[in-house]
């Protein structure tokens, strides 16, 4: 049907016709993008209490497209649409009642709304449903209870649940342990371009658990998850550029991806890049640059950072020379399980030329 015709039957007071124009609009299928145009046929629809209009003008308001962002009123508009057993809204009313948007957090009613869903066989519900159950938040924690309902939705096709798989079997949670299997649901996310199953998929690779070893394809893995800004991947990525596992050792590129993780508030990766700064190692040797970066990983608790950044304070490279600060450092890293190494000290004074 053309968007002449469609909009003639939505002019006729055709509910599933301005239902349907609206989400023209909405996703600009076959006509401008539009979103103020959306939600004026989606109200239309809504004044016959057509759920899926309901549902849909309930996400014009969660999100702000053409309204003011208002989750209460969201709130409102999918309980309409919940209420009369329409999965998509029950599972968005569920979301909400998870978040705390538009409601009072609630994680019982979220898995009130998530288990009608589920029930109806709503892949994204029997996902979250499953998070529940795994977290034990809303309900008892029950880990085999998660794995059903992840499984329920993984064999649909959704990535989130057939990544949440794959961890199970990784880790042994609510089944065997078994890489293979992991592998298998990894994969399956990771072909659909998740990015949180690529890096996992990568890890396999890299460590070789339910697959053949292979650093080239970890780093393939590994570089899809991170162009879509998966800082682990990124951090990951890194190091097989710092090191020449799998790629051509290059500084300058494992520096670039460590920087994209450390501005994404990685310790692991803002550690390394303070370590690039202090040796040297793909650009300018640079000591203040370096404890910057040490500073901002141990601030978040990495021993590591923390042991580094009291042998700084200890040389005085890139701060003042300070034996108190230096002996908090360390006194915190010991604490995070850092004990004091004396040749990596002697390693860094080496590279200190003041």
């Amino acid at each position: 049907m053309d968007i002449t015709e469609l909009r003639q039957k939505a002019e006729n007071g055709e509910v599933e016709a301005q239902n349907h124009l609206g989400a023209c609009y909405a996703n600009g299928k076959g006509i401008e993008q539009d979103y103020e145009e959306a939600v004026k046929w989606f109200k239309k629809a809504t004044e016959q209490n057509y759920t899926k209009a309901q549902y849909n003008l309930g996400s014009c308001y969660y999100y702000g497209n053409g309204v003011e962002q208002d989750y209460e009123e969201a709130v409102k508009w999918y309980k309409k649409a919940a209420e009369q057993d329409y999965a998509p809204a029950q599972h968005a009313l569920g979301h909400c009642y998870y978040k705390g948007h538009g409601v009072g957090q609630d994680y019982k009613e979220a898995v009130y709304w998530y288990k009608k869903a589920a029930k109806q066989d709503y892949a994204p519900a029997q996902c979250n449903l499953g998070d529940c159950y795994y977290y034990g938040e809303g309900v008892e924690q029950d880990y085999e209870e998660a794995v059903k309902w992840f499984k329920k939705a993984a064999e649909q096709g959704d990535t989130n649940a057939q990544d949440n798989l794959g961890y199970c079997y990784y880790d042994g949670y609510g089944v065997e342990q078994d890489y293979e299997k992991a592998v298998y649901w990894y994969k399956k996310a990771a072909e659909q371009d998740y990015a949180p199953a690529q890096h996992a998929l990568g890890r396999c690779y890299y460590y070789g658990e339910g697959i053949e070893q292979d650093d080239e394809e970890a780093v393939r893995w590994y570089k899809k998850a991170a162009k879509q800004d998966h800082a682990q991947a990124q951090f990951n990525l890194g190091n097989h550029y710092h090191f020449g596992e799998g790629v051509e050792l290059d500084y300058k590129e494992a520096v670039y991806w460590y920087k994209k993780a450390a501005e994404q508030d990685y310790a692991p990766a803002q550690c390394n890049l303070g370590d690039c700064y202090y040796y040297g190692d793909g650009v300018e040797q640079n000591y203040e640059k370096a404890v910057f970066w040490f500073k901002k990983a141990a601030e978040q608790n990495f021993g590591y950072a923390q042991e580094l950044l009291g042998n700084c304070y200890l040389l005085g490279s890139g701060v003042p020379q300070d034996n108190e600060k230096a002996k908090m450092w360390h006194d915190r890293a010991k604490e995070n399980g850092c004990e004091f190494d004396e040749e990596l000290l002697q390693k860094m004074k080496k590279a200190f030329n003041p």
